[in-house]
C-alpha cells in the first residue's frame, strides 16, 4: 500500500446511500460528485473522495487526482480489498485559497475482504496535497505507525 487515500463503512457500489468516506452524507450529494468530475474544495475533500474512489475500485478518478510526479506506474482495482473505516484526525491549511495542505488520517480495510470476512488492516497516514492547474491532487504520504 502506498498511502493514496484518505471515512467509515459505506457502500462500495451503486450511487445511493450513504458514502463510503464517512462523512455521514449520501453518495450522491458527498463524494459522487467529486468522482464525476467536479473539483474538490479542499484537501480534506480530496483525501475523503479518493478514499471513496479505492472503496469503489475507481481507479481512473485515483489516477486523475495523483500528481503525475509521484504516482506510481500500472496502478489496477483490488477487488481482494474491503475498505471499512476512515477517521480524519487533523488538517493543515488545504482549504479553497491555499496551494497546499496535509490531512492525517487512520484508514481500516478488510483484506481478502470482498466477500465479507478478511483480515483487518490499519494505516496511519499524514498525506500532502497540492493544487495543479487548479485542483487538488494528492502528492504524498507519510506513515505515522
Amino acid at each position: 500500500m502506498s498511502g493514496a487515500f484518505g471515512g467509515a463503512a459505506g457502500s462500495a457500489g451503486g450511487t445511493g446511500g450513504s458514502c463510503p468516506c464517512g462523512s455521514g452524507g449520501m453518495y450522491a450529494a458527498c463524494c459522487g460528485p467529486f468522482l464525476d468530475g467536479t473539483p474538490a474544495p479542499t484537501a480534506e475533500a480530496l483525501m475523503r473522495s479518493r478514499y471513496t474512489a479505492f472503496a469503489r475500485n475507481d481507479i481512473g478518478y485515483l489516477v486523475r487526482t495523483w500528481h503525475p510526479r509521484t504516482r506510481p506506474e500500472g496502478l489496477c482495482a483490488d477487488t481482494g480489498t474491503r475498505w471499512v473505516a476512515l477517521a480524519v484526525i487533523d488538517t493543515v491549511d488545504g482549504g479553497p485559497d491555499d496551494e497546499s495542505g496535509e490531512v492525517e488520517f487512520e484508514a481500516e480495510w478488510l483484506e481478502g475482504g470482498a466477500a465479507g470476512a478478511g483480515r483487518r488492516q490499519r494505516m496511519h497516514e499524514r498525506s500532502r496535497f497540492v493544487r495543479r492547474g487548479g485542483r487538488w491532487v494528492y502528492l504524498d504520504g507519510d506513515q505515522l505507525d
